[in-house]
């Protein structure tokens, strides 16, 4: 985040408190590299057998909602087979749904749906340009497999070498993380265009385990959640007024209830009063073991007429990995309760409702994803010490060398249920707490006296 400005957001702190009346085997993966594609499927076998069709994503249903008269004469509509733009945007703007990979490809299944050839496998359709254009890919994907085979027993040879006279082990670590890292790449080149991995991942049936739809998955992350979460921490300022650098490698998608929330936006206390749920999709092999943190850093001080941090939830110890992706945090706690292990508990400070006093600027939280390091276990019941005022996040990463590797964030200010949040919380004295700004003096060069008139 070497673009994001410096310096911090400040607020004002001229208030005043009132009263108001009560309101490969190389690196541990598969020695079978990728998919076999149609092509060598054909050689092997006399007979195909024909795959079924994908059924077609899950739409909102029209009786959940009303449909004005006119979007109902628009007929049905499926993310599958639309194949002009018109009925794209009629998708969109009636079922709130996106379609299903490219236009192209959308054409083609509609043409088979229409001439009844339902039964022919997607990578067996009857084009002469795409089984030519299939040839020519399994050719290019033969040579990517022969080179990782020819790198793999270079990887071999190196690691039986001795490390004096590859120039030190030091020399020889990083020539065998460089040929691993080019074997990798190797891996998704050889799969990256095979379209029947296009068509899987465009239909959400990616293995996640294997490389290339890890590769596609944070390609697409990359280029625009990723961007809309870099924005936000800009503008927001979560550098440096919660850590003095980050840099998302991880997909962070944070809701409460039913509601998805956006990077940045307003979340009413009547959500916010339950524990969001979180999805981190991680684009690396391997599982993890990260620490979930939520930092309010807006919090006045009244006696000090200032602003400081506050910690609504610590929970350390939760496995992820590419193919497990959800937080649930309400499990987790009521796991918790049940288990008399206290060294198998993970939240160490349950939840604490967000807040924000009537008068006051809006309140950021953070929500930080933080990777401990060689997967090690935190002590949650020494975590339980944690003073939730003043909490600094940058103290926690450092005492136990932690990374940040997602983040989300959303706002929180005054509204009509806030009362009631605060009163549950315990925090009934501050609900008739109202904060206005002072009057600011004129210089004097600009007041008007009675001299001047």
């Amino acid at each position: 985040m070497a673009s994001v400005k410096p310096s911090g957001r400040h607020f004002s702190a001229c208030f005043k408190c009132i009263r108001t009346p009560a309101s490969v085997n190389v690196n541990g993966t598969s020695r079978r590299f990728l998919q076999v594609s149609a092509s060598a499927r054909e050689e092997l076998q006399t007979q195909s057998t024909p795959s079924p069709t994908p059924p077609p994503p899950t739409m909102k249903s029209a009786a959940k909602k009303e449909v004005p008269e006119y979007m109902q004469k628009w007929g049905e509509l499926d993310a599958q087979t639309v194949d002009e733009k018109r009925e794209e945007r009629r998708l969109v703007r009636r079922e709130g749904v996106q379609p299903v990979g490219s236009r192209r490809r959308r054409t083609i299944l509609n043409r088979m749906a229409a001439n009844r050839a339902d039964e022919i496998a997607f990578e067996q359709l009857p084009f002469q340009a795409f089984q030519e254009a299939r040839k020519f890919l399994l050719q290019d994907r033969q040579e990517k497999l022969k080179a990782i085979e020819v790198q793999t027993a270079r990887i071999n040879n190196l690691m039986e070498q001795d490390p004096a006279v590859s120039g030190g082990s030091s020399a020889k670590e990083a020539r065998l993380r460089s040929m691993r890292n080019h074997v990798q790449e190797l891996i998704i080149l050889a799969d990256i265009n095979d379209p029947v991995v296009k068509k899987k991942f465009e239909d959400g049936e990616g293995d996640m385990n294997k490389p290339i739809y890890r590769y596609l998955a944070d390609q697409k992350w990359r280029k625009y959640k990723r961007l809309i979460l870099e924005q936000r921490i800009s503008q927001l300022n979560l550098v440096p007024d919660f850590l003095p650098a980050l840099n998302p490698v991880a997909d962070v998608d944070l809701g409460f209830g039913r509601k998805d929330v956006a990077p940045g936006e307003f979340v009413d206390s009547a959500l916010s009063e339950q524990m969001p749920r979180l999805k981190v999709q991680t684009f690396e092999p391997g599982e993890k073991l990260v620490s979930v943190v939520v930092v309010d850093a807006d919090v006045p001080v009244l006696s000090k007429d200032s602003f400081t941090t506050h910690c609504h939830f610590i929970a350390s110890n939760i496995p992820i990995s590419p193919t497990q992706t959800s937080i649930p945090l309400i499990r987790i706690g009521q796991q918790d309760n049940k288990t008399e292990d206290v060294s198998a508990r993970k939240i160490a400070l349950p939840w604490q409702a967000p807040y924000s006093i009537r008068g006051a600027p809006y309140h950021r939280l953070a929500v930080f994803v933080l990777e401990q390091k060689d997967a090690k276990a935190l002590d949650v019941e020494a975590l339980k010490n944690t003073k939730r005022a003043g909490y600094n996040v940058r103290a926690f990463v450092e005492k136990h060398k932690l990374n940040a590797i997602g983040v989300s964030v959303f706002r929180t200010k005054w509204d009509d249920s806030m009362a009631g949040v605060m009163e549950r919380a315990g925090l009934k004295d501050l609900v008739n707490v109202e904060l206005k700004r002072k009057r600011i003096e004129p210089l004097p060069y600009k007041r008007r006296t009675e001299r001047m008139r």
